[in-house]
């Protein structure tokens, strides 16, 4: 790991939000290039970037904000409110907007990967790299099956809003993670991250089970640009099935089998992964001095 200086941490306030986010800056790297980094549901920022952040080589300026119902980034009232997906792209538009970032690569994680995928989706000119880590609404080949099991989070999400959250919690580690390696500690470090804050987690949850509902996934996957998508590899078997068969019938499709780990691979294997997003940057900048 390269040395660093600490994050420059700001807050940007919206009217309904007020959106945290870190700057973590790599003076040495030439020339200037940008990355912006969406973590998924119940877990922050820092949490889910700080360490695999540090070990990118390529990229002089790194954006990681807290999306709503996680970490620092709050409703102005202190209260944890529902929202929508579509209301986190707008978040991450309205960011991007206000710190002049036109053009930036993107990598978002599970629910971070739908909200890239949709500001892709909303402005192909300013992404350029993509990269993708579990993402939300890549679960299953089938659609109606990715459908059903959305809807098992949002049964976790009604536990997260009772006394239970812990079973919340689990129920939906058991849905998203069911081949995980269980010990007692990662397990409880993997509850405590969570549980944070369980309204702010269940609200995640729901956006997603919301968005998937009315999602065209052909048409969000046609919009997307050079995409390099991690799996984990204990992930289930079905998941690796649908990302082997996009990278087979899409050109700017890559996928890669992230052994030893599963959903939680930014958390388990943040070194592998950056190497791997280093190095796939390089192939992308090739093939775009060659047009």
């Amino acid at each position: 790991m390269k040395h660093q200086a600490p994050p420059d941490q700001r807050v940007l306030a919206l009217p309904d939000q007020r959106i945290s986010y870190r700057i973590y800056r790599h003076a040495e790297v030439v020339p200037a290039r940008r990355l912006v980094l969406v973590h998924g549901a119940g877990v922050a920022g820092r949490d889910t970037w700080g360490m695999l952040q540090s070990f990118l080589g390529h990229w002089s300026e790194i954006l990681v904000a807290d999306q709503r119902g996680a970490g620092d980034t709050v409703y102005p009232d202190g209260a944890e409110h529902p929202f929508t997906v579509q209301t986190l792209v707008a978040d991450l538009s309205a960011l991007v907007d206000h710190l002049g970032w036109w053009s930036f690569d993107l990598a978002g994680y599970s629910l971070g990967g739908l909200v890239s995928m949709l500001y892709k989706q909303q402005h192909p000119e300013r992404v350029g790299k993509q990269y993708l880590l579990e993402s939300a609404a890549l679960d299953r080949p089938d659609w109606h099956s990715t459908v059903q099991l959305r809807e098992r989070f949002s049964d976790a999400a009604s536990f997260l809003r009772g006394a239970d959250k812990e079973a919340g919690i689990r129920q939906f580690l058991d849905a998203i993670s069911p081949n995980r390696r269980i010990t007692a500690q990662t397990e409880q470090l993997t509850v405590s991250r969570l549980g944070q804050r369980p309204l702010g987690f269940a609200n995640s949850l729901d956006s997603v089970t919301q968005a998937i509902r009315g999602i065209e996934r052909e048409a969000l996957l046609a919009a997307q640009g050079d995409v390099s998508s991690f799996i984990g590899g204990q992930s289930v078997e079905l998941m690796h099935q649908l990302h082997m068969h996009l990278a087979e019938r899409m050109p700017n499709w890559h996928y890669f089998h992230v052994a030893g780990t599963d959903h939680s691979l930014p958390f388990q294997k943040p070194r592998q992964i950056a190497r791997i997003m280093n190095a796939e940057l390089e192939r992308y900048l090739q093939r775009q001095a060659g047009r």
